[in-house]
């Protein structure tokens, strides 16, 4: 069970509300070569279903995390996952050759399907060329650490672009991120994020998220990472069920920041309320089609 990037901070500041040992794994908060300002406020508009955000991956930069912030990291047991990202492929680059030479670190997760900036993020996601070309051009540096890559759901089909991923060199793909979406004020007639557009996440987009899951994890042979709206273990068992071989929680920590060692004790009394001895007889165990 790992907590999703951007809805975690970069770990250490929850500290002092959750056991972090408790916790799988903690995917950081997206990192950039340079310190990002974000999107003008408001950031977040909590919907009938879920949540929108476009905080614009505000962030203190690579060389400041590794000096500030993964140091306080190395006392607790739990797995970090950097997210990386860029608004080009030198820029994904800079960060990963940043992040190989620090200490503490699991794995890399390649943040390739942020809605909420002007440009790059998506843009990768969107077309698996590019998105080939940038894995590609990522593992070509060797570096130390597997390779997640983090796709969008905001396609056409997911198929493609996992292939492509996984043609790439990805050693695993983690999906689904935020869909694109608008929240109007209709007394104003503005729009309730600052920057317009945003990214839904929440209960809401957990049948969809499911469904890209399954459909990623059946055309590829490395890992799926799921995550999309889970807020209990019976979801967890769900994204498992889809093909996931581990999940990410995310929107739920807004509400509850200890959701993800809740969820995985959830998911520990499913397992044994339904007698599955291991928890990867899960994984890709749907019955459909029949």
């Amino acid at each position: 069970m790992l907590a999703a990037s951007g809805t975690f901070a970069y770990g250490v500041e929850f500290a002092s509300l959750v056991d972090l040992n408790e916790i799988g794994g903690i995917v950081v908060k997206g990192l950039s070569a340079r310190p990002i300002d974000g999107n003008k406020p408001p950031r977040l508009y909590e919907t009938e279903g879920g949540m929108m955000n476009s905080i614009g991956l505000q962030n203190i930069g690579v060389q400041a995390f590794v000096k500030d912030k993964l140091p306080g990291l190395a006392r607790y047991q739990t797995k970090i996952f950097a997210n990386v990202f860029g608004y080009a492929p030198e820029d994904y680059l800079e960060v990963v050759r940043a992040l190989e030479d620090a200490e503490g670190l699991a794995a890399y997760e390649l943040n390739v399907s942020c809605p909420n900036t002007k440009h790059g993020g998506m843009f990768f996601s969107s077309d698996p060329a590019l998105l080939g070309e940038l894995v590609s051009s990522v593992k070509r540096l060797n570096p130390r650490r597997p390779l997640i890559v983090k796709l969008s759901p905001n396609v056409a089909r997911i198929e493609p672009v996992a292939k492509a991923a996984e043609a790439a060199g990805a050693d695993a793909i983690s999906l689904v991120n935020t869909f694109v979406s608008l929240a109007i004020d209709a007394r104003t007639r503005r729009p309730r994020i600052g920057a317009g557009l945003a990214g839904l996440s929440g209960p809401a987009i957990k049948p969809i998220a499911l469904r890209m899951v399954m459909e990623a994890a059946r055309a590829v042979k490395i890992p799926v990472v799921g995550l999309g709206g889970i807020a209990s273990g019976e979801d967890a068992a769900e994204f498992l069920i889809a093909g996931a071989t581990a999940v990410e929680v995310g929107t739920a920590t807004f509400w509850d920041p200890s959701a993800p060692a809740r969820i995985a004790r959830e998911l520990d009394r499913f397992l044994a309320e339904e007698k599955v001895a291991n928890v990867k007889e899960l994984t890709g165990s749907l019955r459909w089609p029949v």
